[in-house]
Order: structure tokens, then C-alpha cells, then sequence
């Protein structure tokens, strides 16, 4: 496992209060957006920072870009400069939630060109059972604000309309990350269509790692994505662009880097179909297989 993808609980205690390593708490929980805060304040590894999935790692939600957009460079960049984070910095992410939304942060965070950045295998979780300390209160703010300027990497995202474009001929293997039951249609709790994008196979990402929350082996990572063609690039998606980001970063894990991602993913598809604008008159219903129409659930 490559020890500048992934860290174990052991290896950040050695380092954890060197003054060029920033930790990141990136616990939420979709249905009590303050929830994973407040669990924060109750317990974290010493001298992490709070990083909130709707305020910290998303843009404000529009029509289109999902319900978790990416945010912009400077909102991101004001958000890292404030927990401490300059160029030199190693940045250890993490939450309780197998990896679901650390992986968001690693995958923003080197979308943004901060290659620096670690994910802890095993979440806090792995930390407390290993006995380790833990602090309680809001943290502390760095001793200095950082310095990081923030410089997207656009060729690691596609959007709508090149993916919608090309869906005659995909020059790619579309990965949905989201599980079975969503795929196929049958259940869909979130988002106002059911079903999922054409060509799309399906690859859940708790299948990355074991019940309780640590990263499978690299073998057993190979094994799961054998299957993958090797000829073609993979687009990753999810329901909000969250989830999709732990199957990159176990890609990442295993070697392969030619991944893209489909940020808005299928909220954003979804939003296509339901309000077609000028661009994209020829997106209808019958474009998604299978499709079922759902009512309009609001994800918090």
C-alpha cells in the first residue's frame, strides 16, 4: 500500500504535532448535515480541524453540478489557508464512514494540486481502537494561516456535456459507485429518477474495504477491479460526486490513475433530464436504462 495514499493509525501518532502535518475530521452524516461537527466537538484525533462536507468540500447547490457541486478554487483555498494547510504541508484526512467522505477531501484536495495528502486507513475508528488520545472541544486554530494556492487540475473531471456527448461512442467505461439497489433502480431514496447511466457498470464502493472500515488488501483490491477494461479510461460517478471518490483513491491504491470524475454525477444527470436547457434539448427519460420516475426527495 503506498504510504503517501494511505497511513496507518501507528504511523500519523509518530507524527502527528510536526508542525508541516495537518489533520482533517471529515465525519457528516447526509440526513444531520451538523451531526459529524458535533461529533467532532465530542472526540478527535489531537489538533484536527473540522472539515464540513457542505460548507468546506461543496459549492452552494444550483440547478446543476449535483447536490454536492465542487467548490471553487478560492472558496477551497480559503478553507485550507485557514486550517493551516501551505504547499510544504502533509494533510491526513480522515472520518468514521469507510472513507466516504475522506476520500472526498483527498480527491479535492489533489483536484486542487496539493499532492500531499494521506488518507487514514481505518478512520477514527482504527485510532480509538488502538488506543490512542483523543481531545475534545471546537480544536485549535493553527499557531499560522497557510499558504496554498489552489490551481484546479480540470483534466481530472468531465462534465455533462462532453459525457452526455459522447455517449454514442463512449471513448470510456463509466463506473457507477453507488450500491446495487440504486443501480439497477429498484430503490432510490435521494434523488427524484431511479436507474442509472447508460454503459454504466456497477462497482459499490464499500467494496473497498472490510465491515470495519479498513482498506482491503492491494491484492484484494486488484482482484475486485479485474474486470475493469485496461483499455480505457474510467469515469467515476456516484449520486452527488462523494462516494465515487473512495473508488478513485483505491484505484489510486492499486497503480491506476487514468480515472476521471463525473462531479455532478447522477443528481446532476437527473437535473439534465428534468430541466433540459438550450444545450441539451435532446436529453429525454427514455435515455436512462433502465429508469424508474421517483418522487422528489430533498437530500439533506
Amino acid at each position: 500500500m503506498s504510504a503517501q495514499a494511505a497511513i496507518e493509525v501507528f504511523e500519523l501518532a509518530e507524527i502527528l504535532h510536526h508542525r508541516q502535518v495537518v489533520v482533517l475530521d471529515c465525519r457528516y452524516d447526509l440526513a444531520e448535515p451538523y451531526a459529524g461537527e458535533q461529533r467532532f466537538r465530542e472526540g478527535h484525533i489531537p489538533g484536527a480541524r473540522y472539515a464540513s462536507l457542505h460548507r468546506d468540500l461543496s459549492a452552494p447547490v444550483g440547478r446543476y453540478g449535483g447536490r454536492h457541486p465542487l467548490p471553487d478554487p478560492q472558496q477551497f483555498q480559503q478553507f485550507a489557508r485557514r486550517a493551516g494547510i501551505s504547499r510544504d504541508t502533509r494533510v491526513i484526512v480522515y472520518d468514521d464512514q469507510r472513507l466516504a467522505f475522506a476520500a472526498r477531501a483527498w480527491w479535492l484536495l489533489r483536484y486542487f494540486g496539493h499532492e500531499q495528502v494521506s488518507v487514514l486507513n481505518g478512520g477514527l475508528r482504527a485510532w480509538r481502537e488502538a488506543g490512542l488520545p483523543q481531545e475534545s472541544g471546537d480544536g485549535m486554530a493553527p499557531a499560522q494561516s497557510g499558504g496554498l494556492t489552489c490551481r484546479p487540475q480540470s483534466h481530472l473531471v468531465i462534465g455533462y456535456g462532453p459525457l452526455h456527448g459522447g455517449m454514442e461512442n463512449p471513448p470510456w467505461q463509466l463506473v457507477d459507485a453507488r450500491d446495487s439497489k440504486r443501480f439497477l433502480g429498484t430503490e432510490e431514496p435521494i434523488d427524484p429518477i431511479a436507474g442509472h447511466i447508460p454503459t454504466a457498470i456497477n462497482k459499490p464502493w464499500q467494496c473497498v474495504t472490510d465491515d470495519s472500515g479498513m482498506l482491503k488488501s492491494i491484492a484484494e483490491l486488484a482482484a475486485h477491479w479485474r474486470d475493469i477494461p485496461a483499455d480505457k479510461q474510467l469515469v467515476h460517478y456516484c449520486g452527488s460526486g462523494v462516494t465515487a471518490c473512495v473508488n478513485l483513491f483505491s484505484l489510486h491504491l492499486i497503480g491506476r490513475n487514468d480515472t476521471l470524475l463525473y462531479a455532478g454525477s447522477w443528481s446532476d444527470w437527473c437535473a439534465h433530464i428534468l430541466h433540459p436547457d438550450n444545450s441539451d434539448q435532446s436529453t429525454q427519460i427514455s435515455e436512462t436504462e433502465p429508469l424508474i420516475m421517483g418522487s422528489l426527495i430533498t437530500d439533506h
